[in-house]
């Protein structure tokens, strides 16, 4: 009936697509070095009112997590993150396998806060243990929960007074910028970590994400050849994201991605399920008994099972994004109402 699975099964937004079109035949220089990526990088510094950061095209989230965490740290050093960061769980020891450490730390909603990485930080003593070097967090968490100004705010003070990096993994930043109860913003982000970046793949894109170095890493470039990231058609990424951000195009259909989520949230909630995280974007976890499960796998309807809750109920994620429409998510409650 509907795939629920994730925000990246579709294409790309279709403004997106012919933007890709119509530069189809320009001949530029590669590795992102082209006037296109060059329009692109000006527009983000301008959006994030950050004039002398340094902005960089990857092609996926994985890539861009192991090479800021490369860049940033020496051999010894590693990442403090919540036990369900994507560096964690999802990118096949990528980190380990640059020479990091991830220390995890469970939290009850995807976040960290100050006094879980004091307490990571202080259980790390001497040079027979890794240093921790960096705090790194995600808006939206894995959870779909987001972050206030005033929680960045204390996670920046305390790597300040730790002399720890603070990086953020902004896959679905989109989402999180415009969520219900958010008060970040783009210059705020810039002002408060070391590196973010502005995931495209996830909101709109074909693929790609935008990295912004508030104060610039020397030779990063030189990280990103080493580890195969210097893209040579490097401009199809900054067309993308000139396109998805010039006139706010990124922020409405992360908007849009959000009030599908809720409107399901809703429905589903109204028919008397549990959501034992409560989370305003486009990512939402429902309990269900498992019995109403493999009904709507039968009809044809894909998500993914978060955990087992118990023998008869698994926590499960539905994942709205850019192309959802209405109709799917009616539907879907329609369909689950008739059991």
């Amino acid at each position: 009936m509907y795939s629920f699975r994730n925000d990246y099964s579709e294409g790309a937004h279709p403004q997106v697509l012919q933007a890709l079109t119509d530069t189809n035949l320009e001949q530029t220089c590669g590795y992102a070095l082209d006037p296109r990526c060059d329009e692109a990088r000006e527009t983000i510094r301008r959006v994030c009112a950050a004039p002398e950061a340094d902005i960089h095209f990857l092609a996926g989230g994985t890539q861009t997590n192991l090479l800021v965490i490369a860049a940033f740290l020496r051999p010894y050093e590693a990442v403090i993150a919540p036990f369900t960061a994507h560096i964690s769980l999802h990118e096949a020891g990528a980190i380990e396998a640059t020479g990091h450490k991830v220390c995890t730390v469970d939290t009850p909603d995807g976040k960290l806060t100050p006094a879980m990485v004091a307490a990571v930080a202080d259980a790390h003593t001497d040079e027979f243990m890794v240093r921790p070097r960096m705090v790194y967090i995600a808006d939206a968490t894995e959870l779909g929960t987001i972050y206030t100004r005033a929680e960045l705010t204390a996670l920046r003070r305390c790597c300040d007074e730790r002399g720890l990096f603070l990086c953020l993994d902004g896959a679905r930043l989109g989402s999180a910028l415009t969520a219900p109860g958010n008060d970040l913003t783009l210059p705020e982000l810039a002002a408060l970590t070391d590196a973010f970046y502005i995931g495209g793949t996830k909101n709109g894109a074909l693929f790609g994400e935008a990295l912004v170095l508030p104060r610039p890493i020397e030779h990063f470039r030189w990280h990103m050849k080493q580890r195969g990231a210097t893209l040579a058609k490097g401009r199809l990424l900054g067309i993308q994201f000139q396109t998805l951000l010039a006139d706010g195009l990124y922020f409405d259909i992360a908007r849009h991605a959000n009030d599908m989520a809720l409107r399901l949230r809703d429905g589903v909630a109204a028919l008397g399920y549990d959501f034992p995280v409560p989370s305003p974007t486009n990512q939402q976890f429902p309990v269900l008994p498992n019995a109403v499960i493999e009904k709507l796998e039968a009809m044809g309807y894909a998500f993914e099972p978060e955990r087992v809750i118990d023998g008869a109920h698994t926590c499960v994620r539905f994942v709205t994004s850019w192309a959802t429409p209405q109709t799917a998510v009616d539907r879907f409650l329609q369909d689950l109402a008739a059991y």
